[in-house]
């Protein structure tokens, strides 16, 4: 894991403390646990600053001023004395951007920054961090299960299954191509607006892994409607996809043509099991081991 070719797996304590806050910052999800209830919003914000800068108090405090101001908080000298819980939740969290900001970090890990925000806020807050991200020149890295969000803020996409990557695009291809059966099943997991009012939602099955002990060969395997017996032994890891370069990368062993087969049936309205049915790919470990041509190797 590097930060600007640092390897931070093996930084010492000291240098964590220099990157954590001041060159890589983080918003967590629940602003209300996240701000101590006993301290000022302002006397957080200076302790914020002064942890990474050599400044005085009063310096730290007109830097908190002036965040609380660009994050759009009203009246900032006056809320900068509030305490969090005479803030509004939405409030909380654009003070919880502006600690994150305060010190111009080049790396902003926004973890479901909107999730205990309705959505107007939510709009506001993702408004927020982009009109920042444009101004601050700085990096974020937005990790949400709301993929909505996802369509709104992101340039690229790593999609995710039980701690590991299984696919990783920028966010036209993750949208319109898909090549993993995990981003098709949270694809199909999303109301649409512009479907049949009837149409019902397409559940992944099963239940998430246990990171402790993760299924042997895919993870995905035993919630994966189109794994076959080779997915119960190989880990698949990430490859170009091809015809699309490094740009676009996918964990599986389905074969791409296959995938895209499995795809187009799957975006044409067929549930997974007609999809298996149409394409012909074996739909579980118990119907036999598949061809070796519909594998990579």
């Amino acid at each position: 894991m590097r930060f600007e070719g640092k390897e931070l797996l093996t930084a010492s304590d000291e240098d964590m403390r220099q990157i954590r806050g001041n060159d890589v910052a983080m918003i967590f999800q629940d602003p209300l646990s996240s701000l101590h209830p006993f301290y000022r919003v302002g006397d957080q914000l200076v302790e914020a600053v002064r942890a990474h800068r050599d400044v005085s108090k009063a310096q730290a405090r007109d830097r908190a001023i002036e965040m609380l101001g660009l994050v759009g908080i009203p009246e900032p000298r006056k809320r900068v004395d509030a305490y969090p819980h005479e803030f509004s939740g939405g409030m909380r969290q654009r003070a919880m951007v502006a600690m994150a900001l305060s010190n111009d970090p080049k790396l902003l890990i926004a973890d479901e920054p909107t999730t205990a925000l309705d959505v107007t806020v939510q709009a506001q807050i993702l408004d927020l961090l982009q009109r920042l991200q444009t101004e601050l020149d700085t990096a974020i890295v937005m990790i949400t299960h709301d993929l909505g969000v996802v369509a709104e803020v992101t340039d690229d996409i790593a999609v995710m299954y039980a701690g590991r990557i299984v696919e990783v695009s920028d966010k036209e291809t993750i949208f319109a191509a898909p090549e993993h059966p995990y981003t098709w099943g949270l694809l199909q997991s999303i109301p649409r607006l512009d479907g049949p009012r009837d149409e019902e939602l397409v559940p992944i099955p099963g239940r998430p892994p246990s990171l402790i002990n993760p299924p042997s060969g895919c993870h995905f395997h035993p919630r994966c409607p189109y794994a076959r017996e080779a997915h119960t032994r190989i880990d698949p890891m990430l490859e170009p996809v091809p015809g699309r370069g490094d740009a676009h990368q996918v964990a599986c062993l389905l074969a791409s043509d296959v995938r895209r087969r499995l795809w187009t049936a799957l975006k044409a309205g067929e549930k997974p099991a007609a999809a298996v049915a149409e394409v012909g790919v074996p739909g579980a470990p118990a119907e036999g081991t598949p061809a070796t041509e519909e594998l990579q190797p």
